[in-house]
């Protein structure tokens, strides 16, 4: 099943177009299901319907900026959207606006970010002799351009290059950076290198915990002790990307598995003190995540380090 992307515009909608017309190739990982603007005349909005795609506008004019963002935040949930793509929208967005879409908005801006945020970015790297611009895309945060950058594109300046030049050459490489990127970004949540990077940073992160492979799996224990959790990738067959953690028994796993079929399941050959968490659906919470591994963790770890780690978590 396709992702579902929204994208926001404030004029032409170059980026916008880019995303959309990539979105046609049948092996696109995304769909554009609303293309909205602050601009109601934007020239986007007219590409974006000749196209089919369903478009919503209303000008931010006389609204104060928590009030329009709410207009937009909803907007988008009636489009069912999955992630947003800032795509020459120029308006710097609420901070609640931020929050509601924290890990599911990217944005693309034209300079090779950290260098020259916000505005005149061509003519800012031309003033301060750079040989080369370029284009970020990268994750929103309520700074402004200061989310995690995930892809670059340079561009060489020019002699005689002025702010106009470039940046037409800037808007060449823009259109060919983010469709990649953007289909990159709504499939990481299904990419088992992705997920299992992110297992491994909070498994890590626990004391004396060390990682090996058993039984063809990522496994993480405590160094010369008892493993606290393995990472599966099709186990057995079973078709599923999974962490599997300690619990306390059959009782415990029968109420997961009740409470969410869809997630929690009964691993293959581990027996009732271990469940299934399924990190293929999309949605995973890793905070939930972490404080799992953390109690599996604390089931096997010798008294002496969980009380030093429970005397730690007091400070």
């Amino acid at each position: 099943m396709k992702a579902k992307v929204a994208v926001l515009i404030s004029g032409a909608g170059t980026n916008m177009a880019a995303l959309l017309y990539a979105a046609k190739a049948a092996d696109c990982p995304y769909e554009i299901v609303l293309v909205a603007s602050n601009n109601p005349d934007a020239p986007g909005l007219t590409i974006a319907a000749a196209e089919g795609i369903a478009t919503w506008s209303a000008t931010h004019k006389g609204m104060n900026r928590d009030a329009f963002d709410a207009l937009v935040d909803a907007e988008l949930r009636d489009a069912k959207a999955d992630f947003v793509a800032l795509a020459g929208y120029m308006r710097i967005l609420s901070d609640d606006f931020v929050a509601r879409w924290a890990g599911k908005m990217l944005n693309i801006h034209p300079s090779l970010l950290p260098l020259y945020k916000g505005l005149d970015t061509h003519q800012r790297a031309i003033d301060a002799g750079d040989t080369f611009g370029g284009c970020s895309v990268h994750i929103v945060t309520p700074g402004v351009d200061d989310g995690p950058v995930l892809a670059q594109t340079p561009v060489a300046i020019l002699p005689g290059d002025t702010a106009l030049t470039l940046s037409g050459r800037v808007r060449i490489a823009e259109h060919q950076l983010y469709p990649p990127t953007l289909a990159a970004f709504v499939t990481r949540e299904r990419s088992p290198d992705y997920l299992v990077g992110r297992v491994r940073e909070r498994a890590m992160a626990l004391p004396e915990a060390d990682e090996v492979t058993s039984h063809g799996m990522p496994c993480f224990g405590i160094v010369k002790g008892k493993k606290f959790a393995y990472f599966t990738q099709d186990h057995h067959g079973d078709g599923k990307i999974a962490l599997l953690v300690k619990i306390s028994g059959a009782d415990e796993q029968a109420a997961l598995i009740e409470m969410d079929e869809d997630r929690y399941y009964r691993p293959a050959y581990f027996g009732d003190g271990w469940v299934g968490i399924r990190l293929d659906l999309g949605d995973t919470d890793w905070d939930a995540i972490g404080e799992w591994l953390r109690k599996s963790w604390l089931a096997v770890a010798p008294k002496k380090l969980a009380s030093l780690m429970g005397v730690a978590e007091e400070f």
